[in-house]
């Protein structure tokens, strides 16, 4: 008799990203106009999964992680680390949507930057699901490589763009004392 393994889910937020090779571990995020990267490398049965708000560098080391550039290295850097090799490397991207029709669509800029980083890195995308008005919710298996997606309704986007805004700078309470 076979005893099933309890999968463990691991959700990936914002600005972060989780590398694993133990075939029961599903990695999940909600997107909105972030992507999600998924790599692996199916020989060494490692992958991984990132999640970045906004494509390109960042002007400040403190925002790093919201930016794609550091998260795809970092993403890269951890797989390595777990024993991939990069030229066995495959991605799946995911993500990338204009939730918002008035604001810039950020999330189309997202899913060029990822594809054209990933070209330009030598990895293949094997598969991918980039823009679209609706939000994601992913699923990716890094061992096996599997990858499931749910479009999310409106109010479930409008949820996953809420997540997604950076938080307002405090403001000083009017008593508050300012030193320069």
């Amino acid at each position: 008799m076979t005893v099933a393994v309890p999968q463990k889910r691991l959700h990936v937020i914002q600005g972060k990203y989780l590398v694993s090779d133990d075939p029961n571990v599903v990695l999940s995020t909600i997107l909105g106009s972030c992507v999600a990267a998924c790599l692996r490398d199916p020989v060494a049965g490692v992958g991984g999964m990132n999640h970045f708000l906004l494509p390109g560098e960042a002007g400040s080391s403190g925002e790093a992680t919201r930016y794609g550039v550091h998260l795809m290295e970092l993403l890269i850097n951890g797989l390595l680390q777990k024993g991939a090799k990069k030229d066995r490397l495959e991605a799946k991207v995911f993500g990338g949507a204009q939730t918002m029709s008035r604001l810039s669509d950020v999330g189309r800029q997202n899913g060029e930057f990822a594809e054209r980083f990933l070209t330009d890195e030598a990895i293949p995308i094997v598969n991918a699901s980039l823009g679209g008005e609706l939000g994601r919710k992913v699923e990716f298996w890094p061992v096996s490589g599997r990858a499931r997606q749910n479009i999310l309704t409106g109010t479930e986007t409008l949820k996953a763009v809420a997540l997604e805004a950076p938080a307002a700078p405090k403001k000083p309470a009017p008593d508050d004392i300012e030193f320069f």
